[in-house]
């Protein structure tokens, strides 16, 4: 056969020719200059990357007639017989063909005679891994004291089968795989000695192809050359490995940015015609978008050897970080569900379109127009309870929903139901139980806060909320507020008639009870500029809401510097991974918006003293957990039923009582609570 592969054309015949792997080149060739040679070395790597190359170099730089060097002539018999393949003094062995035990005892055997011409009797086991624990313990002896004539070269694509007293007997080499650029730099000095024309995304999807391998990467051309007719065009290429078009993965990375539904599903569509594996597809998504984060990074990091370079590096500069992470996440981790959708074409389809339904929006979006109620996720049902509310969460007019004043007139066939289906409470059933003489005794604060209900009830209507936040707030229970009835005090007792009207205002948020001499701020007060200092900020944090990452951020800011029109924070390097240009313009947007002033707000990475909201959220928990762990020391009944039953307080397994407010319970634990 006149035609040779280019796998076999192009072996290298010696370590100068060799692409990559130079911690192991490195090693060989000092230990050949020096003569501090061993007597069993093992190669370890995936396939195509050099092993068998390596050890045929090695046994060329033995046995060369120039004597041992890291240099072989190529020329002399020694050297032309081991290219050949037809050297009497290097046996190679393919171990996954004789792995029984009397092969290897009939190897051993010659072990002992002396090379036929040559100066060592190389033994190359290929596949090592291969051979039955019986044939290892065979080996055993001979590979730890082999004659001096002799030399083992072991290779094997899984060393982890490899019993630990082989290893320990041999010099182990760890081949890497190819990276991409040197795989394209070898096949475009190749195909330059061939003459053979080959365009960058051509070379580029064989390099991404051969997975690290450079003999599947010299096995691809030799195909590609014979599709594309003696040339290589980056189409023919990608239509010949199967792979999806690189540029329409782009279009759809594009698309979900713009947060076009329809044109992802027409370019799933365009894909599909060409009846690619769609987990590849993926694949080449998540590759896109690792790529696009390295250009925001890092952008002198980015992979030059991609045609499309220019394309990536502006659809990453039309996204945000929290964009590619998101979306890279996405892809990656819906790869496992793809198998389980109804077909993969379906499987990827949800990837793409949950991407654009989950992007992170803006922190800050505008209110909507009067009469457009957004859609709420209902919340499971709450039983109504009576609570007692500090008077900052009752009277903060941005978290709660004000009582409104009804008809003046009304009428006397209206029962008095119908305020409480509108979720109002009539004025009378305010007085009727702030007034009652029953109402007074048996708690002082049950009066204060019904009489606080009495004055909101009393307002003028504009400055209620609106009632898009009356609705939202009413969506927080599936049941309405309950109405206390006209004419007399509940049944129950009075407590019930005050609690009765203590829930006539529903807060946005779970309502969290404040315990009884702290002066922690509730919740979404309404803060003003002049109250705002570097001591303060801590203390009212909650009152603002931040959302999403500006929340995460915010809650470690410290605030350096306030004047009339800008506020200044500081924020400490190791919590400025997720800061970006875009957080200062939303936080100015929130403190303008919670204000009701225009600030701007400036954030510098900087050491700071540490008044963060969120060391004043730990020393309030820690605080806490101190004053629980004192009251359980402190209570003789629990001591009692220690002794009696021989118990003991496991440690670490005291905490706060959560409906007692701990500062922490503002987010996923909240919501989380009844």
């Amino acid at each position: 056969m006149s035609h040779q592969v280019l796998a076999r054309k192009w072996r290298p015949g010696n370590f100068t020719e060799m692409v990559g792997q130079q911690h192991v080149l490195q090693a060989l060739v000092n230990a050949l200059e020096s003569g501090r040679l061993h007597h069993a070395y093992l190669f370890t790597g995936t396939r195509g990357v050099g092993k068998t190359t390596v050890a045929r170099i090695l046994a060329k730089c033995l046995n060369c007639d120039t004597g041992v060097t890291a240099t072989p002539c190529g020329e002399c018999g020694a050297c032309a017989e081991i290219a050949e393949g037809r050297s009497v003094d290097l046996i190679e062995v393919d171990a996954a063909s004789k792995t029984k035990v009397e092969d290897t005892r009939e190897l051993l055997e010659n072990v002992q005679y002396t090379p036929t011409h040559a100066r060592y009797k190389i033994y190359l086991i290929d596949e090592v891994h291969m051979l039955s624990n019986h044939s290892f313990n065979a080996l055993l002896k001979t590979l730890e004291e082999p004659p001096p004539h002799a030399m083992f070269l072991l290779a094997t694509t899984d060393p982890q089968k490899l019993p630990a007293t082989v290893l320990s007997r041999c010099l182990q080499f760890n081949l890497k795989n190819m990276q991409p650029e040197q795989i394209v730099a070898h096949l475009e000095h190749i195909l330059g000695a061939e003459s053979v024309s080959a365009d960058a995304e051509a070379l580029a999807l064989i390099a991404r192809a051969a997975e690290g391998s450079m003999r599947d990467a010299l096995s691809l051309t030799d195909q590609a050359i014979a599709y594309g007719e003696g040339k290589l065009v980056g189409a023919d290429v990608a239509e010949m490995l199967g792979t999806v078009d690189r540029g329409k993965v782009l279009d759809v990375v594009a698309a979900i940015l713009d947060e076009d539904a329809a044109a992802v599903l027409s370019l799933v569509s365009q894909i599909a015609e060409h009846a690619p594996d769609f987990i590849s597809a993926l694949d080449e998504l998540s590759n896109i978008l690792h790529q696009m984060t390295v250009a925001q990074t890092v952008p002198d990091a980015l992979d030059t050897s991609w045609p499309d370079q220019a394309r990536i590096v502006e659809l990453a500069a039309r996204a945000t970080i929290d964009d590619t992470q998101l979306f890279w996440q996405m892809a990656v981790g819906g790869r496992r569900e793809v198998h389980l959708a109804s077909s993969a074409r379906a499987g990827l389809e949800m990837i793409l379109l949950r991407m654009i339904a989950f992007r992170p929006a803006a922190v800050f979006q505008p209110q909507p127009a009067a009469g457009d109620s957004p859609a709420k996720k209902p919340e499971p049902p709450v039983a109504p309870v009576a609570l007692d509310v500090t008077p900052e969460a009752t009277q903060n007019p941005d978290t709660q929903q004000s009582v409104q004043m009804p008809s003046p007139m009304p009428s006397p066939a209206e029962p008095a139901a119908e305020s409480s289906v509108n979720g109002q409470v009539a004025p009378e059933a305010l007085e009727t139980s702030s007034d009652s003489p029953k109402a007074a005794e048996p708690d002082d604060r049950t009066t204060q806060t019904a009489q606080r209900k009495e004055a909101s009830a009393g307002a003028p209507a504009e400055e209620a909320v609106s009632e898009e936040e009356g609705t939202a707030a009413a969506n927080l229970f599936s049941e309405p507020p309950v109405s206390v009835p006209r004419a007399a005090p509940s049944t129950n007792g009075t407590a019930n008639g005050a609690a009765a009207a203590s829930q006539a205002s529903v807060s946005r948020a779970p309502v969290q009870m404040a315990p009884e001499g702290e002066t922690d701020e509730a919740p979404s007060r309404q803060v003003s500029l002049s109250e705002l200092s570097t001591e303060t900020w801590p203390e009212l944090f909650e009152a603002f809401q931040f959302s999403g990452i500006l929340h995460n951020i915010a809650l470690n800011l410290e605030l350096s510097q306030v004047t009339e029109e800008h506020l200044s924070f500081h924020l400490a390097e190791r919590d400025a991974t997720l800061l970006n240009e875009r957080h200062p313009a939303q936080l100015a947007q929130a403190l303008t918006r919670h204000l009701g002033h225009d600030v701007g707000a400036e954030i510098a990475v900087a050491a700071h003293g540490g008044r963060t909201p969120a060391n004043h959220r730990a020393a309030l928990a820690a605080a806490r957990l101190a004053a629980a762990e004192q009251a359980i020391s402190s209570d003789d009944a629990l001591h009692a039923l220690m002794e009696a039953f021989d118990g003991q307080i496991i440690p670490g397994s005291i905490r706060p009582n959560v409906a007692d407010g701990e500062p922490e319970g503002h987010g996923a634990d909240a919501e989380r609570r009844p």
